[in-house]
């Protein structure tokens, strides 16, 4: 019998900013007692929710079971800082401009935004939840401008539109003088990203079962069949879509091939009157730095979850998707100095949450988006860009678990395989060393 077995459960390190602003949820319904569907979906975020999407777009009377290990919005989906980003952002190089196609990358990152309004648009979700406001890349040193004008002359050669802002304009929108230039691009959507998925996730419970609360422990073949077993309950399905991104690995798919690294925030609490007088700058908007291991910011507003700011930075690799404590608290001291040092006059203004968000990266930058079994199909391995290359993965999960091909399926599925990885330990002490001295070289970006 094909039998496929949990090695290790999704488990998380602090609370999840981006839920917890917006209020409780409506109590989870945990999978409990047999089912059965037509296909059974592994993980409710970004992947999961548009493969729920598209496959009920493409066969509109299937029935869908959609499995979440915890509360949706409070996984990895709820951990991120809410880029949409639509051009390339390849995080291993020193300006983002991607090895590839970068003109296929944009045209499929549009079709991922755009599917993604249109369900914004379809079920009437808050538009604060989805802003097509743009972002900046911003710069705080001579070599971080320089990354600004070396990305801005790689957008010009595909046409690409963007403005390069001076030290004033970065000012007047932040209100920090840390930043000395910016490059501004008009195409990446601000998501609150737990709102986005909370209220995707509730509208699609009409049309499908979603169970949260569900880890699924594992799932073997019977007959034409598989079973897809949770600690108390099991659906029999003719295709599984695991759209678990990192947790492919732990039902033995991509063994050794894949990087689990995290990424470390912090949220201040809501900014009283007098801090947003001395704050000043535009109430929201989104800084990513122009050195990719340098320090992500953003600002939101009462729309989105109350006037609160996010720091983003240090990352860890940890094989066994395990974030210690003490990682999580040396990551809270480097955001208090990061926030102090871009606004002196918010020095010491107290943070509420800080968490760490788990990515999954392979080393030539492939994702995994196949079928790895007879009916078992993968929308993993988002590469850091989990809310686009999520969305655009489980699009393409579920165009293949329908039988349909389109540009998506036709690009992933042509991907290579993830490279191996170098043995353990020496990857993952190799790793973390080059990690800390990339976020060292970082510096003040």
């Amino acid at each position: 019998m094909t039998r496929f077995t949990a090695k290790r459960l999704p488990s998380h390190r602090g609370q999840a900013a981006w839920s917890a602003i917006l209020g409780p949820q409506p109590p989870a319904v945990p999978l409990e007692g047999s089912q059965t569907a037509d296909f059974v979906i592994v993980g409710g975020g970004f992947a999961g929710l548009s493969a729920a999407e598209r496959l009920l777009q493409l066969q509109p009377d299937a029935r869908v079971v959609l499995l979440e290990a915890g509360r949706l919005a409070e996984g990895a989906a709820g951990r991120n800082s809410g880029f949409m980003i639509d051009l390339p952002h390849d995080l291993a190089s020193d300006d983002y401009a991607g090895s590839g196609d970068d003109r296929k990358i944009i045209n499929l990152n549009r079709k991922a935004i755009g599917f993604a309004r249109d369900a914004v648009n379809a079920y009437g979700i808050n538009a604060n939840f989805f802003d097509p406001v743009g972002k900046v890349n911003g710069a705080a040193t001579p070599a971080g401008d320089a990354h600004n004008q070396s990305y801005a002359r790689h957008l010009a050669t595909m046409g690409e539109t963007s403005e390069m802002l001076d030290a004033q304009a970065m000012y007047d929108l932040t209100g920090s003088r840390h930043y000395t230039s910016g490059l501004y691009t008009p195409g990446t959507v601000m998501l609150q990203p737990a709102g986005y998925i909370r209220s995707l996730g509730e509208a699609l419970s009409n049309r499908m079962s979603l169970h949260e609360n569900s880890p699924v422990t594992g799932f073997e073949k019977a007959g034409s069949d598989w079973v897809v077993k949770t600690a108390r309950g099991s659906v029999a399905t003719g295709r599984i879509i695991l759209a678990n991104n990192g947790h492919l690995e732990s039902f033995g798919f991509a063994r050794g091939r894949l990087m689990q690294l995290f990424l470390f925030a912090s949220m201040t609490s809501e900014l009283d009157a007098d801090a947003l007088k001395a704050l000043g700058g535009q109430p929201r908007w989104g800084i990513t730095p122009s050195d990719p291991m340098g320090t992500t910011m953003r600002r939101i507003d009462t729309g989105q979850g109350g006037h609160r700011i996010v720091t983003r930075t240090c990352a860890v690799l940890k094989p066994g998707m395990n974030p210690s404590e003490a990682e999580n608290n040396r990551a809270g001291r480097v955001h208090r100095q990061k926030f102090d040092e871009r606004f002196p006059q918010l020095a010491g203004y107290p943070m509420e949450y800080k968490w760490a968000g788990h990515l999954c990266l392979s080393l030539n930058g492939v994702s995994v988006m196949q079928e790895v079994e007879d009916g078992v199909f993968s929308a993993c391995v988002q590469n850091g860009l989990g809310t686009a290359r999520g969305t655009l993965t489980g699009m393409g999960a579920a165009e293949l678990a329908c039988g349909e091909s389109s540009e998506i399926t036709a690009h992933f599925t042509a991907e290579d395989a993830p490279k191996r990885l170098p043995p353990q330990p020496f990857a993952t002490i190799g790793a973390n060393v080059y990690l800390r001295y990339k976020e060292w070289r970082a510096g003040a970006e």
